[in-house]
Order: C-alpha cells, then structure tokens, then sequence
C-alpha cells in the first residue's frame, strides 16, 4: 500500500524492495516541471545517487525536512531546455553562491566551466549537501551587490584593469621579496618554503606577460567590439581572427596561474603557520592568501562575465 496525495509519496508504508522502485515509476511519470515529494525515516541520499546514474541529470533534489524522525524532499523534473549552470554563471549571478564555492574549494574562476555535480565528484564532495547550501544562499540577505553583469564590457575591461590589473602589479614585489627572505631565514627547517619561491616566481613571469597581453590586444578589442556594438559602423577583422582566439590563450593561463596558486595553499596547510613563524612569514601568508582572493575575483570577471560576453556579442555583429 502507498500513499499518494497532491503527488506526495510515503515511502515508509512501502516494503523495502518495492520503495526505490516505486520511487522510480513515480518520477518517470512525472511531465517536465512537475514535482513528487518522498516522506521517508531516514536520509534519502543513496537514492539520488541511483536516480542521478540511471535517469541523468534531469532532476532538481531539494530538501524540505532533514530528519532526525522524517526526511521529505522533493524531487522535480527539469524542463529539457533548463541547462544545468555551471560553477561561474551561478557565481556571476549571486557572488554569495562564491563563497559556498570556496568553503569546500571549488574553483569557480578557472574551473567555472564545470557543473556543481562534475566539480563535486571530481573532489569526492557530497553534492546534495552542496546543492542545499546553494539553495540556502538565495534566502540569505546581502548588501546591494555589484552590478558587473548590468556594465558595458569597455566599462568592465577598465575596472579589471584599474582595480585587479593595478592590485597584482603592486603585490608581486611584495611577495617576492618575501617569498625570499622567508626561504633564506626559515628554509633549513622548512623546505616546502623552496617550492613556494619558486611558484611566486612563476607567477609573476605569468602574470606580468599575461596582463601585457590583455591591456595592449585582447581589451582593446573588446572595446572595438563594444563601440562596434553600439553604432552602425562595421567590426574591423583582428589580425588574430574572432577574439576567441586570445580568450583562450588568456584562460590557459588563468588556470595555470590557479594551479599555482592552488599548489601553494597545499604546501602551506591553507596558509597555517608553524610554531616557529616570525613576523615575516606570517606577512608572507597573509599577502598570498590576500593575492589569491583577490585573483579569483579577477578571473572570475573575466571568465565568467567578460569574455563569454565579447563571444556573444562579436557573434552577433558577424551574423
């Protein structure tokens, strides 16, 4: 015997053998859209594994009761031109889901491209848990957020300039000179500090050629873009064909910027300091956690906001 009212399933009443199958007819009978609520005694999740397995991602899992007695939650079925977002467009869209990405250390800069399901089971991370703070964050109060998405893209190529292209170039003497004197005081006792050198180094060969290259091609086109997009004169052809073509070199190197990045809060413990720290090390980790946080603010705007929209819009004026 089951119950069955305003699409409301107890799975409790159900013989064991019979529940996930039931479960399972249920949402297959469901139009896209539609809703089938399960009550249960305990902790649904191996369902949402099989469901996610053998029917895809076509589903939105929400909790509505999280036990200790009862369990309900509510399972929709996705309308088929409803893409899943990924990690940068829900970033992009309220930067409060960013910071549920960082807590559990999901790149949603250079890996924004991702799902939260594919960014989840590539770190082992329990995505219903995950998917349920995200849909927290959307009840959550926030203070008037920044308009980036609403900004014309020259406006928003300035900003990354002025604000984050000036914040790194003043940083990396800092950190350099740090990263060193740290290596040279504390290295005998602590030998990640020599791998740690060596990727500011890195980063700052990186990061100097890289920010040369998008203030002197690739935003300078993307104002043409924009000045094209606003009058009727015609887009004038770069010499390196549909922008598409820098914005991919620029995101290779955000991600190995970010792979560096990511290697030094590794080596670092994110960022704890050992008993033996002076004043020194201790500004040397506050600095890289700062240049980090600040980064992936940075190539956020221009992963996630920026460039998708320079596509779209040099699309558009080619059609």
């Amino acid at each position: 015997m089951q119950t069955l009212t305003d699409n409301i399933l107890n799975v409790t009443l159900l013989e064991p053998r019979q529940k996930h199958p039931t479960i399972f007819l249920r949402f297959d009978e469901l139009t896209e859209g539609e809703s089938l609520t399960i009550h249960n005694d305990h902790d649904p999740k191996p369902l949402y594994y099989q469901l996610l397995g053998e029917r895809g991602n076509i589903f939105v899992w929400e909790y509505l009761e999280q036990g200790p007695e009862s369990w309900k939650v509510k399972i929709t079925k996705r309308i088929s031109t409803e893409g899943e977002e990924t990690l940068g467009a829900l970033a992009a869209a309220d930067l409060r889901k960013a910071q549920i990405f960082k807590k559990y250390g999901l790149d949603f800069c250079c890996g924004g491209k991702k799902t939260v399901k594919q960014a989840c089971a590539e770190k082992g991370l329990d995505v219903t848990k995950i998917e349920q703070e995200l849909q927290q964050a959307d009840q959550l109060p926030s203070s008037r957020p920044i308009p980036y998405t609403d900004w014309p893209l020259d406006f928003l190529a300035d900003y990354i300039v002025n604000t984050h292209h000036s914040y790194v170039i003043k940083s990396l003497p800092d950190l350099r000179s740090y990263a060193h004197k740290v290596l040279k005081v504390h290295g005998s006792h602590h030998p990640e500090l020599a791998r740690i050198y060596e990727l500011v180094e890195a980063i700052n060969t990186e990061l100097t050629s890289h920010l040369a290259k998008e203030e002197k091609v690739l935003f300078p086109y993307i104002k043409e873009i924009t000045k094209a997009g606003k009058s009727t004169e015609p887009l004038h052809a770069a010499h390196f064909g549909t922008v598409q073509n820098p914005i991919n070199m620029m995101e290779m190197e955000h991600e190995e910027v970010g792979k560096n990045l990511e290697e030094i809060r590794e080596l670092t413990k994110n960022y704890t300091l050992p008993e033996d720290a002076c004043a020194s090390y201790s500004l040397l980790y506050r600095l890289l956690d700062e240049f980090e946080e600040d980064l992936h603010l940075h190539i956020h705007l221009e992963n996630n906001i920026l460039f998708p929209k320079a596509l779209a819009m040099e699309k558009q004026l080619q059609a």
